[in-house]
């Protein structure tokens, strides 16, 4: 009988170093940064999750790592208040604001600091590059991160081109050799198209940074390449895997990139760990249909039972409280 597939396969060989269930793991870039680094949270691994906001160019996420290993002040001359009288910084996200200059300077710093410390111990760092198309902020002659609905008279859109990409991140790279020389650096492109460069254009800036990852990972044998992107394109080739914009993945993909990316990479406790928190979580799920029966108190002891026995792998102590608060709850009713 002929086989039948329904779909291209990427085909990705498994790493031949492991992330365990104690590696520290910092991701930042795009949105799907945040998407990966929430999933990782969820499985309880030490993570550092996008702390800076989304950075979509490449020379933006450069530019706030290198200032992080620096410990560099944010620029002054990219402060400024905006019509509602919020401060913000073109180099970050506009999550990260303050009332006054000096309080968002302190909030810039404190990230940073923050930041500086965890790489200090990171095992791996995920860097997931948006676009290739960047702002120059015309008053500073700067590359940016965010234009924050500034006039566009105060821009200039350009193309980065590969080898400008590559200068930086050279450097880039260097420095986290010095900085933390067992550092792993993953590589992503964001799987979101930014249709509003157009869809051809779109091609263009996300093969620009596929070369500028193929490069890198092949210089420097402490970066490897995660294909989130040809995942999306070529295995999900079908809009039931999209959100309704028609350009986000939906949870179905998001969940699907993240078991490829821990088949690729997690070390079998880490894996089999991930499958009894899954199993757990689904109990914890469970609602009662006919109220607070015998039954599902049972079940609520089992299921503390089993956090308990896992916390001396993983850090369950809010869950065990949640629990044991539903039990007191339901012996109080009884």
């Amino acid at each position: 009988m002929r086989e039948i597939k329904l779909s291209t396969e990427v085909g990705i060989a498994s790493s031949d170093w492991k992330i365990s269930r104690h590696s520290r793991i910092a991701t930042i870039g795009s949105c799907f940064a945040d998407v990966l680094g929430s999933q990782l949270a969820a499985y309880k691994f030490p993570v550092l999750n996008n702390n800076f906001g989304t950075a979509f160019n490449p020379l933006a996420i450069a530019k706030i790592l290198d200032a992080t290993l620096e410990s560099k002040q944010p620029n002054q001359a990219l402060f400024f208040e905006n019509s509602d009288k919020i401060w913000l910084h073109h180099d970050f996200h506009s999550s990260l604001y303050g009332h006054d200059q000096a309080h968002l300077q302190a909030v810039l710093v404190e990230k940073s600091s923050t930041a500086k410390a965890f790489l200090q111990e990171a095992d791996v760092l995920v860097i997931t590059f948006g676009t290739a198309f960047a702002y120059r902020h015309k008053p500073t002659n700067q590359i940016v991160g965010n234009c924050h609905k500034v006039p566009a008279d105060q821009f200039v859109k350009e193309l980065l081109h590969p080898d400008q990409i590559m200068i930086a991140y050279d450097q880039l790279i260097q420095k986290l050799q010095v900085f933390r020389r067992n550092l792993r650096i993953i590589l992503t492109v964001s799987p979101v198209r930014h249709t509003r460069d157009t869809l051809p254009l779109n091609q263009v800036s996300k093969s620009t940074l596929r070369l500028v990852c193929h490069r890198l990972s092949e210089k420097y044998r402490q970066v490897e390449y995660f294909p989130s992107y040809e995942i999306m394109v070529d295995e999900l080739r079908d809009y039931r895997f999209y959100e309704e914009d028609l350009i986000h993945p939906n949870r179905v993909a998001e969940d699907y990139i993240f078991n490829v990316f821990s088949k690729t990479y997690f070390d079998a406790d880490a894996f089999n760990l991930m499958k009894e928190w899954d199993a757990i979580r689904q109990m914890m799920l469970h609602r009662p249909l006919h109220g607070v029966t015998e039954s599902y108190q049972k079940l609520l002891k089992n299921v503390l039972a089993k956090l308990v026995t896992l916390s001396s792998k993983i850090d369950v102590a809010k869950e065990i409280a949640e629990v044991e608060d539903k039990i007191r709850e339901f012996s109080d009713a009884g």
